[in-house]
Order: C-alpha cells, then structure tokens, then sequence
C-alpha cells in the first residue's frame, strides 16, 4: 500500500503569498494615483496662474503700446548705426576682426528680434539694457582703434542723448496722465449707480399702531423713501451704505444727529438717516424712514436726495399741506 502525500497545506501557503503581493500591489498603485491626482492638481493651478500672468502682461502691453513703437524703432536704429561703426573699425584694424564680428553677430541678432516687432515692453525694456552695454562695448573698440577721431560714428541716435532718449519727456508723459485721467474717469462712470422709481412722502400713525401716507404736515410722524438702485455688472459686489437726505422747504436738512455726514464727491453732506445694503450687482428695491419724534414741520414742498459711493444717485420731491 502506497502513502499518499497532502499537497493542500503548501498549496494554501503559496495562494496566501500571492494575495500578500496582490494587496501590495493594490496599496502601491492607489499612493502612485494619489500622487499622480496631486501633481494634475498642482499642474491645473499653475495653468491658472500662468493664464492670470499671461492675461496681465497683455493688458499691461496694451496700455504701453503709443510708445513701445518708439522704443522699437530708436532701438532698431541705435543696432543699424552700431554695426556701420563696427564695419568702419575693421577698415582701421582687421587683427580684432574677430572679436568685432562677435559683437556684430549679437548685435545682427538683437536687430532681427526687434524687427519681428513681437515684443512686450519688458522685453524691449532687457533689450534696452543689453543695449547700452553693447555700447560701451563698442565706445571701448573705438578708443583702441580710433584714437584720432576720424571715423564718421554716427552716433546721433545715442540712446543717452537728449533727441533719442527713451525716458518719456515731460509732454508724454502729461498726455499719458491725462488718458491714464480719462480712462479713470470712464471706470467710474461705468460703477456709478443709479436710483430710480421713487415713491416719497409723509407718514400719519393708526389707531392700530401702523402708519399710513399723508399729505398734511400736522399729522406727520415719519418721512419714507423707497426706490430701486439698477443693476450694474461692473460695480463692486459688496455691502454698500445708501445715504438719505430731506430737506424742509427752507432748505434746512433733517439730522438725527451732528455727526450725520456723508462724504461725496462735491464735499461732505449731511444726511437724514442710512441703510446699508448687500449689493451683488442686480437690482435692490430699498425704502430709508426717517422718525420725526414730535418734530413739528411746515408745509411747502421737500426734497430728497440720495447718495452712494461718494455720489448723489438720485432725486425725489414731496408736498406736505
């Protein structure tokens, strides 16, 4: 009789190792996915910011481009006459033909740069530098060989002159100050706010507490205002203070306190009373009260006016008999 041998022992063992190394795997393969989701993230954030940069550096071109041309044409000439003197200086002394010549090539490769014409101001602004180094570069070589002065150098477009410099001069930059001006003042026009459908008057109380519009100055308690403030995308999203101010009818100003004032755009103002608003750029129907606390007034006519953001954004009148 024949002894059997029992395999199933070493069979478990072995499976148990291959699950082990399977598990292994699995972890391995969700830390690598993790980091590799990390890192896209990482990526992703960095295209934003990059796109942000890239949206700045053009908006910042397109506000210097009345003069970037004329810095890229007095720089493509100061190149043109550098190589001119560069050729005049190897007729005196072909032994720093080649030093000269390396000059000339940078100096060919600079010119080719600016004549593409694709360049930000940064740009021209390090071209600009590694300019006047070249220069002096240049100023030395002409020392050396042309100790006599006799060479025409053509030096008229020296960007340290006072006809070619590239600093901007006093009435560039006043016109640059001056649409810098207008352009501002366009922006604000553009936030301005306005208030419109007004709906003014006077208030009498009930017996049950409320109150009720009047036109008779002797039953007067309160003062209200309601309108609407339009809708305006590109003003600031944020909470805003909405200032009211009613004169009587000889022009004297309702004033919870002294210290009521508003500061605006023609100058401080008193105001009535205030409500501050959230305003997220859509329309905000609003209504300010204004308690009299037994004040007596007169009849006549009164007006309202009311102010946001430094400005008088609309106007109402009312009658009390």
């Amino acid at each position: 009789m024949t002894d059997s041998t029992d395999t199933s022992e070493p069979k478990k063992k072995g499976t148990g190792g291959y699950i082990a190394v399977i598990i292994l795997l699995l972890i391995a393969l969700g830390v690598m996915f993790f980091f590799l989701s990390s890192e896209k993230t990482k990526v992703s954030d960095c295209a934003e910011v990059n796109m942000q940069l890239e949206e700045d550096n053009k908006g910042m071109n397109e506000m210097l481009e009345g003069y970037v041309g004329n810095i890229s044409n007095d720089l493509k000439t100061d190149f043109q006459n550098m190589l001119k003197t560069y050729d005049a200086l190897l007729t005196k002394d072909e032994s720093k033909a080649d030093s000269i010549n390396a000059q000339k090539a940078r100096i060919e490769e600079l010119l080719s740069q600016v004549e593409q014409g694709k360049m930000s101001a940064y740009q021209l602004q390090q071209m600009r530098r590694e300019n006047e180094t070249l220069r002096k570069i240049m100023k030395g070589y002409v020392v050396q060989i042309d100790s006599l002065n006799t060479l025409n150098l053509r030096l008229e477009s020296d960007l340290d002159s006072t006809s070619t410099q590239l600093n901007l001069t006093k009435e560039e930059r006043d016109q640059i100050r001056e649409v810098a001006a207008q352009q501002g003042e366009t922006i604000d026009k553009a936030k301005r706010l306005q208030a419109y459908s007004f709906k003014s008057g006077a208030l009498r109380a009930k017996l049950n507490s409320t109150t009720t519009p009047t036109t008779k100055a002797r039953n007067t308690i309160q003062f209200v205002s309601s309108f609407t403030i339009s809708e305006n995308s590109v003003a600031l999203k944020e909470n805003k203070a909405v200032y009211m101010q009613i004169t009587d009818p000889n022009g004297k100003v309702f004033q919870r306190r002294s210290s009521n004032i508003a500061k605006t755009e023609n100058g401080d103002v008193s105001y009535s009373d205030k409500k501050v608003i959230n305003y997220v750029g859509s329309r905000v129907d609003v209504a300010i009260y204004y308690d009299l606390n037994g004040q007596d007034i007169s009849k006549g006519n009164y007006k309202v006016r009311i102010y946001c953001q430094g400005q008088l954004i609309g106007s109402d009148s009312f009658s009390l008999k």
